[in-house]
C-alpha cells in the first residue's frame, strides 16, 4: 500500500488517500476515485495540463518511475524536464519532481501530490 497525499489551493486541506501499489492504475486515477480535481484534458500525456509535482516522503530513497516517451517530451517542451533530470531518472534511478498524473504509475512509497488546480500550472508559481 502507498499513502498518497493531495495537496492543492483547490482543497480545503490536504487528502490522504492509500492507493495499492502495481496496481497499474495512474495517478490520476487514484485521483479521480477520491474526488480529487487535478485538472486534465487528454489523458495521454500529451498535453500537460495534469501537471504535478511529486515529493517523495519517508525514509526510503525514492524508486525512479518509468517515464513514458510522451511523459518526457511534453515535460520537455514545457520546461520541467532538462537533459541532465532525465539523466538522472534513467541512469540513476532519480525520479523527477515534476510529472504527468495521467502517466505516472503510483509504487509502494508515501509521496506528496502537489497541484495548482489550474491545468499545466506548476505549484511553484503559486506559492
Amino acid at each position: 500500500m502507498a499513502n498518497v497525499t493531495f495537496s492543492g489551493p483547490t482543497l480545503d486541506k490536504d487528502v490522504t488517500v492509500y492507493a495499492v501499489a502495481g496496481d497499474r492504475g495512474t495517478l490520476l486515477s487514484v485521483a479521480k476515485a477520491a474526488n480529487i480535481a487535478i485538472p486534465f484534458q487528454c489523458q495521454d500525456g500529451e498535453c500537460g495540463s495534469c501537471l504535478i509535482k511529486v515529493t517523495h516522503l519517508g525514509k526510503n530513497a525514492p524508486k525512479a518511475i518509468h517515464l513514458t516517451d510522451k511523459e518526457k517530451l511534453t515535460l520537455s517542451v514545457n520546461g520541467k524536464l532538462s537533459k541532465e533530470t532525465l539523466a538522472k531518472a534513467e541512469v540513476e534511478d532519480m525520479p523527477p519532481a515534476y510529472r504527468l498524473a495521467c502517466q505516472y504509475l503510483v509504487q509502494d512509497e508515501d509521496i506528496l501530490v502537489e497541484f495548482t488546480g489550474e491545468p499545466g500550472v506548476e505549484i511553484d508559481l503559486r506559492r
